[in-house]
């Protein structure tokens, strides 16, 4: 199967190239929007099933793999909340309790004092927050392309990533969660 582009030499890479090199980003990005493992892995696992499906509209003149998978990504868990929502109550700006992971729970980065920091701040903002910390340091994304993901313009990118940033610095005694990522 012919496949994408990773950059701007037109030629689509096969897919396996596309699932081995963006594999992490979309990892984390959907990681740090739900914190919860094993959900990840599956909605990871129907990501890159609908983006093999699709493979052959992807255009790369139109957009990176990163920036197009990203789209899948979010429609996906889009998706998943509308269909949480129908089976009960459930807000997307709603707090994320943080629950400490009991041990056998954890994954090994979790040991780390400084990646357990990062993710109790990461439970204490709400979805839309998170997916922009997700595409900013987890992703590399940059504002131009987070911009054209949710709609705005990358001025409108800076200044939200400030806001936050300062809510962040609050939430953890002056810390700000760049120092964890």
């Amino acid at each position: 199967m012919e496949a994408s582009n990773t950059g701007t030499s037109g030629i689509k890479e096969d897919f396996s190239e596309v699932f081995e090199s963006q594999f992490s980003n979309i990892y984390n990005y959907v990681y740090a929007r739900i914190l919860h493992r094993e959900r990840t892995e599956d909605l990871v696992s129907e990501i890159f099933i609908k983006a093999m499906k699709h493979y052959d509209s992807y255009n790369p003149s139109i957009a990176s793999e990163r920036t197009w998978l990203t789209n899948i990504a979010r429609n996906t868990l889009i998706d998943e909340y509308r269909k949480s929502s129908k089976a009960q109550v459930f807000s997307l700006d709603a707090e994320t309790e943080y629950v400490e992971p009991s041990e056998e729970d954890t994954y090994p980065i979790m040991q780390n004092p400084v990646n357990a920091e990062a993710q109790a701040i990461l439970s204490k903002l709400n979805d839309s927050e998170r997916e922009l910390i997700a595409m900013i340091y987890f992703q590399n994304l940059s504002n131009p392309e987070i911009g054209e993901i949710l709609g705005i313009n990358a001025k409108a990118v800076s200044e939200r990533h400030r806001r936050l940033l300062a809510k962040c610095r609050k939430l953890e005694a002056g810390k700000s969660l760049s120092d964890f990522l």
